[in-house]
Formats: structure tokens, sequence, C-alpha cells
């Protein structure tokens, strides 16, 4: 169900829209990740849904391709929507749509050199390390002997900041985040790529990473002619308009 929020009639009308939509519920294939799958849609006429990295987390919404055409696309729960996955592929008219995701680069600091090092370097450079994220109030993810830094400025600015503090033991570059992924977990994903935009309600506190999940709901009071008044909200997992143009 739309949250109570929003009016019936503007319900109905959501409601109504989509009865007639086929509802796309699982990935059969990518076309990026699978020769046979490449070979196969290497002459086939591709819809493209671009999706930007804060509706690639999401498992339920409406995309449109670049066709102009929107799909209604209800994955399980939890499922992680990976660049090239396919949704439908029609061997008689050679017609299929994949999905592509937009992420943005990533700054990867690898500090697998200081594995070498000794007990009193490796927690030194760490904590210069860490002051250096830290002090620009960059969010990171740890991998092993990497760490992993979404871009949230200017590449010449974050790879300034690394230069300037000269920390010894460690490499860095930008890679793709396409390229990222394979490597991450769901919430590891979600905290390099998830951003604050759309319905995000993830929040920074000293801890780490704390997230409202689907569902959510809130209230807030404010005063008319000296009258207060409280609204209540409340929002669900459903399908979502989140289509991105081109």
């Amino acid at each position: 169900m739309l949250p109570p929020a929003f009016p019936l009639f503007i319900q109905t009308s959501i409601f109504s829209s989509l009865r007639n939509m086929k509802v796309y519920n699982e990935i059969i294939g990518n076309i990026n990740l699978s020769p046979e799958w490449k070979e196969k849609l290497d002459n086939a006429e591709i819809d493209y849904i671009f999706l930007d990295q804060w509706t690639a987390q999401k498992s339920r919404f409406l995309g449109k391709g670049v066709s102009g055409k929107e799909y209604a696309i209800a994955l399980a729960r939890h499922s992680q929507i990976v660049d090239g996955d396919i949704i439908e592929y029609d061997p008689d008219s050679n017609k299929a749509v994949v999905l592509r995701i937009e992420l943005s680069p990533v700054l990867v600091i690898d500090m697998s050199a200081l594995a070498e090092k000794d007990h009193d370097t490796i927690i030194r450079v760490s904590v210069e390390l860490g002051h250096a994220i830290g002090n620009q109030h960059w969010p990171a993810v740890v991998k092993g002997t990497k760490v992993y830094v979404p871009l949230t400025v200017d590449k010449k600015v974050m790879l300034s900041v690394m230069e300037t503090h000269h920390i010894e033991g460690i490499t860095f570059e930008f890679q793709k985040g396409v390229e990222i992924i394979p490597y991450l977990a769901p919430h590891e994903i979600r905290r390099l790529f998830g951003g604050a935009g759309h319905e995000s309600h993830s929040h920074e506190h000293g801890h780490g990473l704390h997230s409202h999940g689907d569902t959510h709901e809130h209230c807030h009071e404010h005063t008319h002619d000296g009258v207060a008044h409280t609204h209540h909200h409340s929002h669900d997992g459903d399908i979502e308009n989140h289509g991105h143009h081109h």
C-alpha cells in the first residue's frame, strides 16, 4: 500500500497505471559478467534503464528506459542490482531490457605494504590515515588491507588532501564504482553509494552508520494562527518512481 499521506484519488490513479504494467521480479542474466549473454545480445535491440547510485540500492522502483517506456521492477528484498543486469529478453523480437548503474568513482587506499612493517609503524600510519580521512569528514569502508572512500568532492581536491599528508607505506587511486561493488557487502555498498538524497534517512553517528530501513514514520508539529497542528507521515517500500532520464 502507498502511504496514508497520499490522498485516495492519487493512490487510485497510481495503482491504475501500474495495474496494466508487467512487473519484473527477477534478474535473468548479466551482459557484463556472462560471455553467453553478451554474445546473445550482441545484435539485439536493447532498451537501457540508467539508474543513479541511490536508486540502484533499491529493489522496488519504476524505471524508465531510453526508449521512454516505463518498467515496474520489484525484486526480492535485499537484492543487489549489478551493472548490466538483464530483466527481459525476447528471442523472437530480439529485444532486451538492461539495467545500467551510474556510480561515482571511489578512492581506493591500499595499505597492504604495511603488512611487512613493525607494529608501531602499522599503528602510527593507521592513525595518520584515520586522522586525514576523519578530518575531512569523509565516510569510508575498510575491507582487508584496503580503505574505500566515496567521491565527496572534486577528485583533484581529494588527491591533493592525500598527497599533502605524505603518509608512508600506502598507495591510492580512483577506481570505477562498478568495479568496486563485487568486493563489498550490501551495507558497505550503501555506505559508499547510498548518498543522502531522495528518501535516504541515514545519519552519521559517532559509532557508524544508522539507517531507518525501508519503512518509517515521522510526525511534525507547526502552528497556524496560534493553533498547533500535528501531521503524521508514514512511508513504506512499495514501488517508487525513480526513473532516470536520458
